[in-house]
């Protein structure tokens, strides 16, 4: 018989006295192995928790693509987690197709496209329009402008994904007041998609393209694919989730648990801080102890204007705002990753004709009015900005990206992952 087998069988002519000590001596070995056991957890929970965590801060203006970087990290680094939060995303798409099909309507309303030519005076296909999409005016949010789409908002911290999936109750997130309404509001889409689909094909957009509204907004892809994204069985792809759009007022924390096998196990922390100018006072007091900066900077912002303050050129807000993050010294022994974001609205802007000389005077215009050329300009200004005003040497980690596209962003999110890893080895004088 195998002596490995534990607890060993009983002696031939065992008496009573002799197994109940033997007994007693088999309770007490396994108590001291429990104790053990319980100790070598112990042990290594607390090395979990006192793992040093990877902590990232996104920094830019509201738009500059925070919230899509976010998403592209959980998707190339944590895919399971990302695949779970699928339904909370149908929400949030649900109700950029829903916004974006109500400030149609009204713009529509209150320009020639809608009325045949005759202001005042809709024509039959408009009136017909209005009637059959009012269902969804329940969702259209704050009061609509002219110049813009409604965004979608969430507070930071209201766990707004977990309320939308059912788990929790009691959110204050005011995107919807309970999972109940989400299921209402995808039936009522499902009623209006080949409605909505109508809407997009008609005469009255072509119209107002004609006229010159801008209709590149990031929720005219959920309206190109309505009559995917409205139906009832709907799960959104990967490519749907990052052109979702929700704007953070506040700061949202993102904790999470690679599952790559360079860092599987690791817990990396983002903070992704509103970019709103009423909210860059409170930015400061996440400066301290992050091991990277990454700063996003839309490069196709260059012909608007911010919408707290429409006589500031967004681009140059942009560049103000890295001057100011060059300086911080609580920064100073951050990692500095610039993120030259929005490469394909720059392209199609370039392409459409807009010149990116006649707002930017220091860009000459006989330079080429290409992305190249432009990217290649910006790269060397904002390089030249973190050089003159950063408190000490150090080296900037430049990148021209665009955030919806998973393939580009994969070999972008891998040389950010290696120079934050060989950092932090640097910083534990493993390096």
């Amino acid at each position: 018989m195998s002596s490995n087998v534990w607890p060993p069988p009983p002696p031939k002519n065992e008496s009573e006295d002799e197994k109940a000590a033997r007994l007693a001596a088999e309770k007490e070995a396994k108590r001291i192995s429990d104790e053990i056991d319980r100790a070598l957890e112990h042990e290594r929970q607390e090395l979990r928790k006192h793992r040093p965590q990877t902590k990232i801060l996104l920094l830019g203006q509201a738009e500059s693509g925070k919230s899509t970087m976010i998403k592209n990290f959980q998707l190339y680094f944590c895919p399971s987690s990302f695949q779970a939060e699928t339904v909370a995303w149908r929400a949030v798409i649900h109700l950029n197709l829903a916004r974006f099909v109500n400030y149609l309507l009204y713009v529509l309303s209150n320009t020639n496209a809608g009325s045949g030519g005759k202001k005042g005076d809709p024509n039959k296909d408009y009136r017909m329009f209005q009637m059959r999409l009012s269902p969804l005016k329940a969702d259209e949010g704050p009061g609509l402008r002219f110049e813009t789409v409604p965004e979608v908002s969430v507070r930071g911290g209201t766990g707004w994904k977990a309320f939308i999936r059912g788990r929790r109750r009691g959110s204050q997130s005011r995107m919807m007041t309970n999972p109940e309404e989400v299921n209402d509001a995808r039936r009522i889409l499902d009623a209006c998609k080949e409605d909505i689909v109508a809407l997009w094909k008609s005469p009255a957009i072509l119209a107002l393209e004609k006229e010159g509204v801008d209709l590149h907004h990031h929720a005219r892809y959920f309206v190109e694919h309505a009559a995917r994204v409205a139906d009832m069985k709907y799960t959104p792809t990967p490519d749907d989730i990052l052109r979702a759009r929700l704007r953070t007022v506040g700061v949202e924390e993102h904790r999470m648990v690679m599952e790559t096998a360079a860092e599987k196990g690791e817990e990396w922390v983002l903070y992704d801080v509103g970019g709103q100018r009423s909210q860059r006072a409170s930015w400061a007091s996440y400066f301290e102890d992050v091991n990277a900066m990454i700063f996003l900077c839309p490069m196709s912002g260059f012909n608007q204007r911010l919408a707290e303050d429409r006589s500031v050129n967004r681009l140059y807000d942009s560049m103000e705002l890295w001057d100011t993050v060059c300086r911080s010294r609580l920064l100073s022994k951050a990692t500095f990753i610039l993120l030259l974001n929005k490469a394909d609205l720059l392209h199609a802007k370039l392409k459409a004709g807009i010149r990116f000389s006649d707002y930017v005077k220091n860009y000459d215009e006989d330079q080429p009015n290409t992305v190249d050329a432009v990217s290649a300009y910006l790269r060397k200004e904002m390089m030249e900005i973190h050089r003159v005003y950063s408190p000490r040497k150090r080296q900037l980690h430049v990148h021209i990206t665009c955030a919806i596209d998973p393939t580009l962003m994969a070999a972008v999110l891998n040389s950010m992952r290696d120079v934050i890893l060989v950092e932090m080895l640097h910083q534990t004088t493993l390096l």
